[in-house]
């Protein structure tokens, strides 16, 4: 074998061993992220009204897979509470009816907000349950509603400000 066909190989063989390192690492890097299962938001552009659901539909065929579940949340420095409540029913296609009633930390100690984004909208990505296995094959419905109320008072705040979109999102 000539010195230029050694020389051809070893260039060759470098070539190949980056496309193999590459292709491992693409590989890898989507192995570990989940999918989103479903990922829809519902803009809010006068706040969060009391009597304003928000209700998500999606269609499981899936009777198997474990799947985690996640409010999103966008707020702006207008929100005014250091925490949120809210009450997520979720209606499966047969079955019972489960709902949950649930707190949220927004803002640490000092008032400043939680959650990620540069600018004076943050992302909070709440979660809310894991392992859920959808039994049944067909439409399932989340309702999310706010339960928010100020201190010493029975009735909720008719309006929730500084709310500008609420997310479902499966995975």
């Amino acid at each position: 074998m000539g010195r230029k066909q050694i020389k051809n190989q070893m260039i060759n063989s470098k070539g190949n061993l980056f496309k193999f390192v590459a292709l491992s690492a693409i590989m890898a890097l989507t192995a570990c992220s989940k999918a989103d299962f479903f990922n829809e938001y519902q803009s809010l552009p006068e706040g969060w009204k009391k009597e304003d659901v928000k209700a998500f539909d999606f269609e499981s065929l899936d009777t198997i897979s474990k799947h985690n579940a996640y409010l999103n949340i966008r707020t702006t420095n207008e929100y005014p509470y250091s925490n949120l409540f809210v009450i997520v029913k979720m209606i499966p296609p047969e079955g019972a009816v489960t709902v949950d009633t649930l707190q949220y930390q927004m803002a640490n100690a000092d008032g400043s907000m939680l959650g990620s984004g540069f600018t004076d909208v943050k992302e909070h990505k709440l979660f809310w349950r894991e392992n859920i296995v959808f039994k049944k094959q067909g439409v399932y419905k989340v309702e999310i509603e706010h339960a928010m109320r100020r201190v010493n008072e029975v009735k909720g705040d008719a309006v929730l400000t500084g709310i500008t979109e609420i997310g479902l999102q499966v995975q």
